[in-house]
């Protein structure tokens, strides 16, 4: 492809790109002798399990990927047993090393359900980082001032509101840079909360007597809440190894304006057959419905495979379309609250029922449906994340919107 072409598909989604110009140029280069780009994203194996938030930049390594260039996918071994402080308002615990290789294991597996494996370098920070002796981190640490690292937010906050900032922390972003000058990588990606560690990058490769990386900056996926970063332990995840059916479900909940974003973001849509779509939705020649059934199939497909994908949208069919409910549900926007409601409280506060305990007789009755299916536990609470369909009898339904 051409630097345009290029460039086009690579600033897809992504909000910041330091500095466009020396990506141009390095495109290029790369161009014109025919060696590809290095380019590198980072991992700390902090949990077991990816969700679609950490697909985000992985799906933009395999555009990378697609257009040619040399991807490195960095577990990031050693930092992990520091914990990355960003965003953080406390030292977070130290993570064992058993802990660390353990879900690095599963990473690998994971990620290759987007990746090319033949094409991937999975490399581990360990393998240079546990190599450098106690005067190689004093000389790294004599690269960067306090008063720079003070410049972040999250430490600056926490140094103002006298909140304990252990000095391994400081070393964080310093190591995480590090990695940058072993691998001589020509790009790397990240979150914008790690805008910080990114540039450091850069400075440290400066100081090294190499050619700083370009940084590209990729958003945090907003979770099915559509408000807050997608996150397990606010319950708003799609997990990339949950049930294909489990998968499309979760899809289908979302609203209308999330389904566009996790398009731009997760989809193998073109650009200009995603401008298709959005023209083909505004003018009301696609229903929204079809256009997430789409994106579930799309979805289940890259982690489960094309026929777990269209036995996906089989179940979701027969589980919520064929238990007769009308086409037009009345929209109700519920508080989310602490993430969970009481299925009496949510009937009552739709207003299917005039108060909670007449929400629990309904639901001793037999009569209320979550999603199409029965209820009979009336201490039953409901995940207050993206959208349910409640019904009491056979005429009585609301389809709630948590916000």
């Amino acid at each position: 492809m051409t630097v345009a072409e290029q460039l086009e598909i690579i600033k897809r989604g992504a909000v910041e790109i330091l500095l466009e110009k020396e990506l141009v140029e390095k495109l290029e280069k790369a161009v014109s002798t025919g060696v590809p780009l290095k380019i590198k994203a980072g991992f700390d194996p902090t949990a077991p399990d990816l969700h679609l938030g950490h697909t985000v930049l992985l799906h933009k390594l395999r555009q990378f990927q697609q257009l040619g260039h040399e991807i490195y996918f960095l577990i990031g071994d050693f930092t992990g047993m520091i914990g990355d402080p960003t965003g953080k308002s406390e030292t977070r615990k130290v993570l064992s090393r058993e802990d660390v290789l353990k879900n690095a294991e599963t990473y690998k597996e994971q990620v290759f359900k987007i990746l090319d494996p033949e094409k991937t370098k999975v490399v581990f920070n360990s393998d240079w980082l546990a190599k450098l002796s106690a005067s190689d981190m004093i000389g790294l640490a004599s690269k960067y001032t306090v008063a720079r690292m003070l410049e972040r937010e999250d430490f600056d906050k926490r140094f103002s509101n006298q909140q304990p900032i252990s000095i391994h922390e400081f070393m964080y972003p310093l190591i995480q840079g590090y990695d940058s000058v072993a691998l001589k990588a020509d790009v790397e990606l990240g979150g914008t909360d790690q805008k910080f560690n990114l540039l450091v990058g850069r400075e440290l490769q400066r100081e090294w007597g190499q050619t700083p990386q370009t940084v590209i900056t990729m958003p945090l996926l907003e979770g099915l809440d559509g408000v807050n970063k997608m996150s397990k332990s606010l319950g708003n995840y799609i997990g990339i190894n949950e049930p294909a059916d489990e998968i499309f479900g979760k899809v289908m909940s979302v609203s209308d304006e999330l389904m566009l974003r996790y398009y731009e973001l997760l989809s193998d849509l073109s650009t200009a057959e995603l401008q298709q779509l959005k023209a083909d939705l505004k003018s009301g020649t696609v229903h929204p419905m079809e256009a997430k059934k789409r994106l579930g199939r799309e979805m289940v497909a890259r982690f489960h495979g094309d026929k777990a994908a269209g036995e996906a949208e089989e179940i979701f069919v027969k589980r919520f379309r064929d238990k007769q409910t009308p086409d037009e549900v009345p929209e109700v926007k519920v508080a989310a609250r602490d993430g969970k409601i009481l299925l009496a409280r949510l009937l009552a506060e739709a207003g299917l029922v005039k108060s909670n305990s007449e929400g629990r007789r309904s639901i001793q009755g037999g009569g209320v449906k979550l999603n199409g299916e029965k209820i009979a536990d009336e201490n039953c609470e409901v995940s207050a994340v993206g959208e349910v369909i409640i019904q009491v009898g056979k005429r009585r339904f609301a389809k709630v919107i948590f916000v």
